[in-house]
């Protein structure tokens, strides 16, 4: 049977065992050693080129690497380069134990990567905007110049059939504009003046952008891609309590239909404010905790009141406060979402159905 795997030339040789930490000294003295086989230092010195005492030097090196045995118990020593089988899974186990650290490195690195990056063209802005989106499982909060919304439109519209919750401010554009926007979104606001570009998706990745960067093909400035999940809820709270209350409501989807459950809490308070716009009565079911006391982690009840900013009008005590109240046989009971700290329960996941 003919070999007709491709030969190695020394110097290839050399160059991969380099490598592996080893000087070209080193590997030349060990290429020679393995052409004479177990030999005295005094033999692979004078092969090599090298001082008897280099070649005790380098043998113990060479020994501690897995690529030869010295039997310093005979006289006098002798230094045998150990099968090559054995030399090639030494080196595989000494790479193989760098993986988990190199992996964590890695992982570190690409995690700092994706938490911030720049960027400087406008149309690598409304490129990751449209990514984002893509990749929206919850809600989305987007605010961005009505004049490019269609750059972004088929992502948006995409995420609405998704189940995604998606609160749009177009700005540049009045409210009594001929606007095309239904169904691009669970709620469009519209604002006069030019805003910034923000978005957030699963309050968890986003961008900022000056607004005048995605509204004009030469600015200067730059903007943030983030995923950082403890900045993604300051966004969404600057969103809702800054801007979102300026901008006047132009569009709203209708109610879900019954039953219908809800994880993202901000898109069951408005399926409750949309369905007592629409005279609809609600019966819900809430699980959860309570917030200041022990107590049930299911609340059964009629929905007796909401708070919210999300239509108008609005009747939150503060800009981002959304919560409902719930009357059961056990009592009455305010609602919120996660990190609830003024309401009585904490609620995961909202179930309604038509109170009969």
């Amino acid at each position: 049977m003919v070999d007709d795997s491709p030969t190695m030339d020394d110097r290839e040789l050399a160059d991969l065992l380099e490598q592996f930490g080893l000087s070209e000294k080193v590997v030349d003295t060990y290429l020679t050693l393995l052409e004479l086989g177990e030999a005295k230092a005094s033999q692979i010195a004078d092969a090599a080129g090298v001082s008897k005492r280099y070649v005790y030097s380098v043998s113990k090196e060479l020994e501690s690497r897995g690529f030869v045995e010295v039997n310093d118990h005979v006289v006098p020593t002798t230094i045998r380069p150990l099968p090559p089988m054995e030399v090639i899974e030494s080196l595989s186990e000494s790479v193989e134990s760098m993986r988990p650290a190199l992996e964590e490195r890695y992982t570190a690195t690409a995690r700092d990567q994706e938490r911030f990056e720049v960027i400087k063209s406008r149309v690598t802005v409304l490129k990751r905007i449209a990514e984002l989106v893509g990749r929206a499982e919850s809600e989305i909060t987007l605010s961005l110049p009505y004049d490019v919304l269609d750059e972004v439109e088929d992502e948006l519209r995409a995420a609405r059939e998704r189940g995604v919750l998606v609160s749009l401010v177009v700005s540049g554009v009045e409210p009594h504009d001929d606007l095309a926007l239904d169904g691009v979104a669970s709620l469009v606001r519209v604002w006069h003046e030019l805003m910034p570009t923000m978005l957030t998706v699963d309050s968890r990745t986003g961008l900022i952008s000056p607004g005048e960067m995605v509204a004009r093909s030469n600015s200067e400035s730059q903007a943030i891609v983030f995923a950082q999940p403890h900045l993604g809820p300051v966004i969404v709270g600057s969103f809702f309590g800054n801007y979102w209350p300026m901008a006047a409501e132009a569009y709203t989807t209708d109610p879900d239909p019954l039953p219908a459950v809800y994880h993202n809490f901000r898109h069951a308070v408005l399926q409750a404010a949309l369905c007592e716009r629409a005279g609809i009565d609600l019966d819900v079911t809430v699980t959860g905790r309570m917030v200041h006391t022990d107590g049930p982690t299911e609340l059964h009840g009629r929905v007796v009141d909401i708070r919210q900013g999300l239509l108008e009008p609005a009747n939150n005590s503060f800009p981002v406060e959304n919560a409902f109240v719930v009357e059961t046989d056990e009592g009455t009971y305010s609602i919120g979402g996660q990190g609830a700290f003024v309401e009585d329960f904490e609620a995961d996941a909202v179930e309604f159905t038509a109170a009969e």
